[in-house]
């Protein structure tokens, strides 16, 4: 499973980048606002950082002005992912961009018949939304196990990018159905990292090895 982070903070992405914990990077207009920083400015320090895929969105609407938007993102870097909305401009957009061989990342999908509209547009990746679901008491999973079976069905090359991750138990349960990209805010990624016995056990070793009176260094 590969690891997007999703965030626009170049400090969080330098430190799991270090690590390789990042194989990509997603943005949308709320990150961007949170950096403080200049879309264009920020995607390409983003780039440069991270060589991988990294999602930039825009903000029109309308499909000729996603496309002239999506077309303005995509000069910045070879690895820069056009963000679109799943609305039927965007799927417009997708359309037209992916044909001219441009990545393309189609967020906000909540539906599986969003996720195979997005697949026939030529989509790279699809993102739908867990967290979002669960928020409203429908299983954000199930719509990824729909996603994979469809896709698995049919053959679509479009990678499942799940989204909306808030807890290390998205991750794990999107990684046993077979999603493609998990993104998650640096937080969620650390945290996969934490359990209570591997705390306590560190902690024996700790106290024995304080009682054996050696010095390794």
């Amino acid at each position: 499973m590969k690891f997007f982070v999703d965030t626009a903070e170049i400090d969080e992405i330098a430190e799991l980048h270090d690590l390789g914990m990042v194989d990509g990077v997603t943005t949308n207009p709320s990150l961007i606002l949170k950096s403080g920083r200049d879309i264009l400015e920020v995607t390409k320090e983003i780039c440069e950082l991270v060589p991988g895929p990294v999602s930039a969105e825009v903000v029109a609407t309308e499909a000729d002005a996603m496309i002239a938007e999506g077309r303005k993102l995509a000069e910045i870097a070879s690895n820069v992912t056009v963000k679109l909305p799943l609305t039927w401009d965007g799927l417009k957009a997708c359309k037209v961009l992916s044909g001219e061989g441009k990545m393309v990342n189609v967020t906000l999908c909540f539906s599986a018949n969003q996720a195979l509209l997005a697949a026939k547009a030529g989509a790279t990746f699809i993102s739908p939304f867990i967290g979002r679901l669960d928020d409203i008491n429908l299983d954000g999973m199930d719509l990824i196990q729909d996603i994979r079976v469809i896709y698995d069905n049919y053959g679509f090359e479009t990678q499942i990018l799940a989204a909306s991750i808030r807890s290390a138990n998205h991750v794990l349960d999107s990684a046993r159905i077979g999603a493609d990209v998990i993104t998650a805010p640096p937080k969620v990624i650390k945290s996969m990292v934490n359990h209570p016995l591997t705390d306590k056990g560190l902690a024996q070793f700790m106290a024995d090895w304080a009682k054996t009176g050696q010095d390794i260094l």
